[in-house]
């Protein structure tokens, strides 16, 4: 049997990154060799955190994972997949508005790419309601995020988006 280094890519926003997020990646770090979260830079899209923001909030949390890699790039997901040379691109799916959204993006990337496929994780219990907007708007009401954000990342999440907020 052939011994293959396989690679994947979990590419998002992470604005913030969540347990919902965090999970997908410690999951998937069980069954990919290596895994690059790639924090995606939109120039259109308005982020409440920089990039450099994102990337050490997802350092922090998982730097417990010697075989995640976190990178960020403006480029297109499957050419920064090809540029690792992984064979896969992970999604998560929480309901049927995220599948619409995804068997339309695997099936774009699927006819530019066939060698790239793409692997769905669905969210445990108790993140699949959970989203980086419903965070936002905890926040906003002065709720506790505690239960829905990585532990040590609590203050710093809830700190910026409120000074956000106060622009």
């Amino acid at each position: 049997m052939e011994n293959k280094n396989v690679i994947a890519v979990y590419p998002g926003s992470f604005d913030p990154v969540s347990n919902g997020h965090l999970d997908i990646i410690r999951r998937a770090s069980k069954i990919f060799d290596t895994v690059y979260v790639l924090v995606s830079i939109n120039p259109v899209k308005n982020y409440c955190f920089s990039t450099q923001e994102r990337v050490f909030m997802l350092n922090e949390c998982t730097k417990d994972l010697p075989n995640v890699i976190i990178e960020a790039s403006e480029s297109l997901v499957l050419n920064f997949a090809k540029s690792k040379n992984a064979q896969v691109i992970i999604r998560g799916m929480r309901n049927i508005m995220d599948y619409q959204n995804e068997i339309t993006l695997f099936q774009f990337n699927r006819s530019i790419d066939s060698s790239i496929d793409t692997f769905i994780l669905f969210p445990s219990t108790d993140n699949l309601f959970l989203s980086s907007s419903s965070i936002k708007e905890l926040i906003k009401f002065d709720s506790d995020i505690s239960p829905y954000v990585p532990k040590g990342l609590v203050n710093f999440i809830r700190d910026k988006i409120k000074a956000n907020e106060n622009k």
